[in-house]
């Protein structure tokens, strides 16, 4: 039912719903098409990729040959022609797209295109964006990745794991095989079952309104961060996060992710593009919509947010770590006013 269920979301031929996770999803993908000291190429971690994507902390950088590409220094977005030129030179077996922190449309023709070129798989890491895909908002990659991954328990709002999806009979075999025997043994059919779940109700209507929804809370939200004088990676989101850059308000994002904890909005620490702090410490933070929508809020409600993300940064900019406190509890105040308008289970 799971597989039946992906196949049709995301209009395609096979899907392996058994991995248990987005790292094994994507260790799968390397253990069916690549072999070790193979090159691919994969998104910078601070341009917004992922950890998989080829860091040299993370398997995907210790067992192959890793090319990374990243954004443009000017504006933030990928650089095209640095892809290319890269896979030109490098000629990877393997290009992976996709991030878990990079807010703008990705050109999945363009990666096609490149790949094309060179004779290289395109695999597309669509965890972030799958909930925006499935809902319509969001360019699907299925019509030009040779395999797609994504995880269930983001944008997608089903329970954590992952999937890998493809159109290519002789790839979906290869794929099979790295799942089981190749990386796990018997399948979670609990987490499988709430799978199925999860992308029947991506099948319904009300999904496509959910995720209309979260990019117009995203844009709201970036747009009033900016207005309270944060930095936006790339100048907005076109899709369900933003990427905050705090070094106008000579802030880390270790430290607001601290101060934001206590007030009750959760976020995390990331790097943003060429950050010169460490990456334990960071001058962002990360951002995203889907929870709150999930939950019944609107734009308004994520200006609201945004101006309280806003007050507890400039707090902690005039006041430090250790006298920030008063506000912090305000907002937490605030913050507990506000979600009780918009209970978890209304019915309870």
């Amino acid at each position: 039912l799971a597989i039946e269920r992906a196949k049709e979301l995301f209009g395609c031929k096979f899907a392996n719903v058994q991995p248990n996770s987005g790292s094994q999803m994507n260790q799968a993908v390397f253990l069916a098409l690549l072999k070790p000291g193979d090159t691919f190429m994969g998104l910078d971690l601070n341009s917004g990729g992922h950890l998989t994507h080829g860091s040299p902390v993370n398997m995907s950088g210790k067992w192959f040959n890793v090319v990374s590409y990243g954004v443009r220094q000017q504006d933030q977005r990928l650089d095209m022609d640095d892809v290319r030129a890269k896979a030109l030179e490098h000629r990877p077996k393997l290009i992976l797209a996709g991030g878990t922190a990079y807010s703008r449309e990705w050109d999945w023709a363009a990666f096609r295109a490149i790949a094309d070129e060179i004779g290289a798989y395109l695999h597309v890491d669509m965890a972030h964006i799958a909930g925006l895909v499935a809902g319509g908002v969001h360019a699907s990659p299925l019509p030009h990745a040779h395999v797609c991954t994504t995880t269930t328990h983001k944008s997608l709002r089903g329970p954590r794991g992952g999937m890998i999806l493809c159109n290519d009979e002789d790839i979906a075999k290869k794929i099979n095989s790295a799942v089981f025997p190749g990386l796990q043994g018997g399948p979670l059919m609990h987490v499988i079952a709430a799978k199925a779940v999860a992308f029947g109700e991506a099948l319904r209507p009300e999904f496509k309104a959910y995720a209309a929804q979260v990019k117009a809370n995203a844009a709201a939200m970036a747009d009033e961060l900016m207005k309270g004088g944060i930095d936006i990676v790339s100048g907005g989101t076109d899709n369900h996060l933003c990427l905050a850059d705090l070094r106008p308000k000579k802030v880390t994002g270790k430290a607001a992710e601290a101060a934001l904890g206590r007030a009750h909005i959760t976020c995390n620490k990331n790097g943003v593009p060429f950050d010169p702090e460490k990456p334990f410490v960071t001058s962002g933070i990360r951002l995203g919509a889907p929870a709150g929508t999930t939950r019944g809020f609107g734009e308004e409600e994520f200006r609201q947010i945004a101006r309280w993300i806003v007050e507890v940064v400039d707090g902690l900019a005039a006041n430090g770590d250790d006298g920030n406190g008063a506000v912090e509890a305000k907002v937490k105040g605030e913050v507990a006013a506000l979600c009780a308008r918009f209970p978890l289970y209304p019915t309870l």
